[in-house]
């Protein structure tokens, strides 16, 4: 649906919110008050638009999450209390909705001013596969906290929980989550939209030798043995984050660090040592860090994707140290959402280009103040054929417009390249007409303006038009806006990047291909990353079993330690039926588990031609099946079963 009449979002007061202080008696904890740089005491125009959610928020909207949990490895459960305070939209508003999804309910308790009201009839819908189910609970005309006593379930898709053996220390078990786009209902009853935004606590009991870690400021352990986590800026409920493992931490600076498993962390701290660099870029650029420390945690290759920008504490695979610093644009994207996804929220999923394809221009943008235009050029340029590519495998014209239609049946269908490297896109156009030094100002006063809110795409049309367009009329016209956010395709005014590096590849890949370039003598001693992946995602059809051997003695790339690189070659393997890149694309797919690389590997051997791989393909996952995390589980049986 497209609204043209924008949707106004501000903030609540976050005074005196609730923290759970054992089973019985919730305590007025004044700690939780939401310390962010914007004014909070304007009521805020709430419609409720977003499919994907029960939650009753525009009559009901909680405000803070207490969190009262111990962290069971044996029955692999989070089991305690989550605490809720929220504040009415609709003075009369008589029922709380929430969703959850696998939750064992156990009871539920009202609270008025911190005094029990008593016990309360609540209900639960009828589970539905994507939703799950809708907590309904009655509230009094006094009611203002609600106490849940619940469990999750061994098989919640917003958890993975790991035995001793799939670590890398063979020791301890470990546990992380997974909560966008919808599984923090998952780990926890509550309004679980983008569109809401809530402080959160947490208490939280783990097994002797293991450290939990949340996306919030970490407590240290007391003399209960609990651990006490504070999240005192709202947030949207899709970054709640736990991790608990055999976990070590080394310091970058004073306020960013890297934790990990120890067999990886030196290696980790130092391929993400110019973080600081990246921070000190993005505040020049669009405004203060405004969440205390940045850490980022380095999980077991199961995590399914490149990064998660949980708040204070970056979730990251292990494929990104590749020893040569040439993959941290992932922790440049990651930390970019500190300003836009974090600070400023797609207020739903059908937005979700708000975060991604703004997220990926500022990305973009520090990948060039730190190494160069070259490299951020070589970056546009593949992530401009990987756009071509998904847009013409898209299902329909719909789903390659940067409003997503309303009628996708999941958020996953929003998190292509198209709200990527489209949304960038768009953003580079609209500096390319208005140029930089308007241009840069303008998304700097956007994040500002919009701190600490969800928002939608009408909402920054608006912005654009009122402090940038309607000064600047000759730059862009409404007809180019409009084909890039409700149109489909690449509109024909956006950028086409050339990387001479690129075509300095491409010259020598041709010159071998015509016989007078042997591959030895190509000069790849110098090739970044991005050089490698061009060369391989433009070799041809075609390819001879000789030429293939050929590339593989040359450069030994099966088995290469660079995942990037190893999913191109791959790739290029199953097309051309290099029967000998096998083993190692075997072992790639049993020790990997970001869904960039296995979903599409998976799927083109089930695509294949040859019948015999596509049965080696399933035998490979049903092996490879329980290591992977739930969300890729999902992904991939769907793409198992055609």
């Amino acid at each position: 649906m497209t609204n043209l009449k924008p949707v106004i979002f501000t903030l609540f007061a976050a005074a005196a919110l609730t923290a759970c202080q054992g089973a019985d008696a919730p305590v007025k904890d004044s700690a939780k008050t939401a310390t962010t740089d914007k004014t909070q005491t304007a009521e805020r125009i709430i419609t409720k638009d977003d499919k994907f959610t029960y939650a009753n928020y525009d009559e009901v909207r909680v405000t803070h999450l207490d969190l009262n949990l111990d962290v069971n490895f044996d029955s692999k459960v989070l089991d305690g209390i989550a605490t809720i305070d929220f504040e009415r939209v609709k003075p009369d508003a008589d029922m709380l909705v929430l969703d959850t999804k696998d939750l064992l309910i156990k009871s539920v308790r009202i609270f008025a001013d911190g005094q029990a009201e008593g016990v309360t009839d609540y209900t639960i819908d009828t589970a539905d596969k994507v939703l799950g189910e809708a907590l309904r609970i009655p509230l009094t005309d006094k009611t203002d906290q609600i106490l849940i006593s619940y469990r999750t379930s061994p098989s919640a898709e917003g958890l993975q929980w790991l035995s001793p053996e799939q670590t890398a220390g063979k020791k301890h078990p470990y546990l992380f989550s997974q909560a966008q786009a919808l599984n923090a209902r998952t780990m926890a009853p509550l309004q679980d939209t983008p569109a809401v935004r809530m402080t959160y606590s947490a208490t939280l009991r783990v097994p002797d030798g293991l450290l939990p870690l949340m996306s919030a400021s970490q407590g240290a352990k007391n003399e209960n043995g609990e651990y006490r986590f504070e999240m005192p800026q709202p947030i949207p409920s899709y970054l709640l984050a736990i991790a608990v493992g055999d976990i070590k931490f080394k310091a970058i600076n004073d306020h960013i660090g890297v934790y990990a498993e120890d067999y990886i962390l030196d290696d980790a701290a130092e391929e993400f040592s110019e973080t600081p660099k990246m921070e000190e870029a993005n505040t020049e650029l669009y405004g203060p860090y405004r969440w205390g420390r940045y850490d980022m945690i380095v999980l077991p290759p199961s995590f399914p994707f490149g990064g998660m920008e949980n708040p204070r504490l970056s979730f990251l695979t292990p494929t990104l140290v590749a020893g040569d610093k040439s993959l941290t644009n992932v922790v440049a994207h990651e930390l970019a959402h500190s300003w836009s996804g974090n600070l400023v929220t797609n207020a739903s999923w059908l937005d979700a280009w708000l975060n991604e394809g703004f997220t990926s221009y500022v990305e973009n943008r520090v990948m060039e103040e730190l190494y160069g235009e070259h490299r951020a050029v070589m970056e546009q340029s593949l992530d401009m054929a990987s756009l071509k590519s998904a847009i013409a495998e898209a299902k329909r014209p719909e789903l390659t417009h940067l409003k997503m239609p309303k009628d996708i049946e999941h958020p996953d269908d929003a998190f292509t390249s198209v709200s990527y490297i489209k949304g960038a896109n768009f953003l580079f156009f609209l500096e390319d007409r208005f140029g930089r030094e308007k241009f840069d100002p303008f998304l700097k006063a956007w994040f500002n303006d919009h701190a600490f809110e969800s928002v939608t795409t009408e909402d920054f049309l608006a912005y654009l038009h009122e402090n940038l367009h309607k000064d600047n009329p000759d730059a862009v016209t409404r007809a180019e806006i409009d084909a890039w956010v409700y149109g489909p395709g690449i509109p024909p005014t956006a950028r086409d990047p050339k990387s001479d590096a690129f075509e300095k590849v491409a010259a020598q890949s041709s010159d071998w291909l015509s016989g007078t370039l042997a591959l030895k003598d190509m000069p790849t001693a110098d090739w970044s990353t991005h050089e490698w992946l061009y060369f391989l995602n433009n070799l041809p059809e075609g390819l001879t079993e000789a030429q293939f051997a050929e590339l593989d003695e040359t450069f030994d790339l099966t088995g290469t330690q660079n995942a990037e690189i190893a999913f191109a070659w791959y790739m290029q393997a199953i097309k051309g039926n290099y029967d000998e890149a096998y083993p190692g694309l075997e072992e790639f797919l049993m020790t990997v588990g970001r869904g960039k690389f296995i979903y599409r590997l998976y799927a083109a051997l089930h695509d294949s031609d040859r019948e015999d791989l596509q049965l080696w393909a399933q035998d490979i996952y049903e092996i490879a099946r329980p290591g992977y995390h739930p969300i890729a589980q999902r992904r991939i049986d769907d793409i198992m079963n055609g």
